[in-house]
């Protein structure tokens, strides 16, 4: 019996997968965690050669915003609506709020919240970039009311 040899250097297509889920999970995703927002906004471009056919969304904008912890669900793309947050900028400005799934795109952020007479306001859009630290002000049974 012969053994043949293929072009690939003798691995497999299961080595090369596993080599590629690697890639993503310990250098792709983590660099996006870093990335600056006009890094983040190139590679958006390019996202379907570096990462293959998935939503940006779900993934490079997603793991973006996974810097931030609290902000991120490991099971939902984009940025977790369910908890209030306070959003300390760079520039030492604070903002309270649920962050808006919707409206939050491509590393930018945007709170909602109710006033005392039940008004719905905005804030945001935030870059990425102009974020020091985003922290949960505690667990919450659903959306806001």
């Amino acid at each position: 019996m012969t053994q043949s040899t293929n072009k690939n250097g003798g691995r497999t297509f299961d080595e090369l997968a596993a080599s590629r889920r690697h890639w993503i999970e310990e250098v792709l995703r983590p660099w996006c965690q870093a990335a600056s927002m006009a890094q983040l906004r190139k590679a958006e471009l390019e996202w379907l050669d570096i990462a293959g056919k998935v939503d940006t969304k779900a993934t490079l904008w997603t793991w973006a915003w996974e810097r931030f912890p609290a902000i991120v669900h490991p099971d939902l793309p984009g940025v977790n609506e369910t908890n209030e947050m306070v959003v300390t900028l760079n520039d030492g400005g604070t903002f309270t709020g649920y962050p808006d799934n919707r409206q939050s795109t491509r590393g930018q952020l945007v709170l909602i919240t109710a006033d005392d007479t039940g008004t719905l306001q905005s804030f945001g859009p935030f870059s990425i970039d102009q974020i020091a630290q985003i922290d949960r002000i505690h667990e919450s049974t659903g959306p806001m009311p």
